[in-house]
């Protein structure tokens, strides 16, 4: 029988289940707080070591850019090698790599630490799913994926108001450093409970891995990248050019390859289905949107209305606070509401979006702090309406041998486009006069034309052992 495939066994009892539930989520946790801090330490990390605008755009991008693309091949390598290894392999490198931004001493070297943490926590979240399937029978996995929404919702918004208070708090006279350097303890805890808890797996050697395919994508990705950010950054030369140029034609050969190859990334049945397609899009286009809209709130609150790090991350609270409700709701509402609840979610975000803009475009500088809390509380409600059902219900109706290529794909173009969200949308931030309402009219923009696409998704989700 294949490993991969065998049966939970009856011996593992339900509090040692739940136990690595714990450590799996943790280590999630871990991984967001890191991958969302940039949003409000950017401009004190670019400040400090004279990065300019670029720094800041390369701080969340990089991050996202590295997990995205090794995320699929990832979860490849723990089906080959075993979860357990490739598990305690990421986060030892994770936990490493957070401890090497912290001492960086030059833009560059923070940029190269901060891809190889993103490659590192690539590793680590589809070795935990995996586990988790492994260890929990079928009519429980379900409840166990249950508390990752509105966990992780916390989590995203923690990681800005933990960076905050400790870049005001100046521990040690760490400043910034100290976000990266508590990782030290923080990720000890998770290597010792990963290694006391975690199963033991041997994984099937038989594994195909298409490393082309991985390569042709993180070239894709990285020429676009390097390209929007540098021409933004340094005027748009012909270098910038070529690099857009040469993502576009990396990303055609990928495709070509996916068609091609013998164990490709993307199933290629998945690509002729519309309802997955349909999905897979307005996943990338609101994620990039949302990943945009926080790095635009983060800066206008400490660019514009000068407000310290803590304080502009207690600002991004009440966002926390709606993700929250509305991933609990969601999870209650969404095998009755189908595909409705995310257009419901979508129009929630795009009132909160256009609500923010009409007070930046009437107060600008002037606005005050508690004025954002309604706004920004309900485009946490659509957000939180949002995560998670966009891709439970793009599994619609895809068949069941295609989950897991599905998945994987779901969620490694999350990531993209957070790297490609964040970048673009702080490129109109930085070289657009009164950059903050033409950002917020990109995000709002970008919302309105997932709205569209609602239609053609799959009116229902999969079940939620599927």
């Amino acid at each position: 029988m294949n490993p991969l495939l065998a049966p939970t066994p009856p011996q593992t009892a339900d509090r040692r289940r739940w136990a690595v539930l714990a450590v799996v989520l943790f280590a999630a946790i871990l991984d967001l707080l890191d991958a969302t801090i940039t949003n409000i330490a950017a401009p004190t990390i670019a400040a400090d070591l004279r990065g300019g605008d670029a720094l800041i755009q390369w701080l969340g991008a990089g991050y996202a850019l590295a997990m995205g693309v090794l995320l699929v091949i990832g979860g490849r390598l723990g089906d080959k090698y075993g979860r357990r290894r490739l598990f305690l392999v990421g986060i030892t490198g994770f936990t490493l790599a957070s401890v090497a931004c912290g001492l960086a001493a030059g833009p560059a070297s923070v940029i190269v630490f901060r891809l190889l943490q993103g490659a590192f926590g690539a590793l680590v979240i589809p070795q935990g799913f995996g586990i988790l399937g492994a260890v929990f029978p079928r009519d429980e996995i379900g409840k166990a994926f249950g508390v990752f929404a509105p966990a992780l919702g916390l989590s995203a918004i923690g990681g800005p108001i933990l960076a905050g208070l400790l870049i005001d708090a100046d521990l040690f006279g760490l400043g910034w450093r100290s976000m990266f350097l508590i990782n030290i303890v923080l990720g000890g805890l998770a290597i010792g409970l990963a290694v006391w808890l975690l199963p033991r797996d041997t994984g099937d050697r038989a594994v195909a891995l298409d490393g082309l395919g991985s390569g042709l994508l993180a070239a894709t990705m990285l020429g676009l990248l390097y390209g929007l950010i540098d021409g933004s950054s340094h005027g748009w030369t012909l270098t910038p050019i070529l690099c857009l140029a040469a993502g576009a034609v990396f990303f055609a050969v990928f495709c070509l390859r996916q068609r091609a190859a013998a164990s490709p990334l993307i199933e290629p049945s998945l690509l002729t289905n519309r309802g997955f397609i349909s999905g897979l899009i307005l996943g990338l286009v609101f994620y990039a949107a949302v990943s945009g809209l926080l790095f635009v709130l983060s800066l206008f609150l400490q660019d514009v209305l000068h407000r310290t790090p803590t304080q502009a991350s207690l600002g991004l609270a009440p966002l926390a606070a709606g993700i929250i409700v509305a991933s609990i709701a969601a999870h209650n509402l969404l095998a009755r509401l189908g595909r409705t609840l995310i257009l419901l979610g979508l129009l929630l975000t795009l009132t909160g979006t256009l609500a923010l803009l009409a007070l930046v475009y009437t107060q600008g500088a002037d606005l005050a702090t508690w004025a954002l809390i309604g706004p920004v509380f309900v485009a946490g409600l659509g957000l939180g309406a949002c995560f998670g059902t966009i891709y439970q219900v793009t599994l619609g109706d895809i068949d069941p041998v295609e989950s897991g290529s599905a998945s994987g794909s779901l969620s490694a173009v999350q990531q993209l486009a957070n790297s490609l969200g964040a970048a673009a949308i702080t490129t109109v931030y930085f070289h657009t006069a009164g950059g903050t309402a033409p950002s917020l009219v990109v995000v709002a923009a970008l919302v309105l034309a997932c709205c569209g696409l609602v239609r053609l998704m799959p009116r229902k989700a999969q079940p939620r052992h599927h």
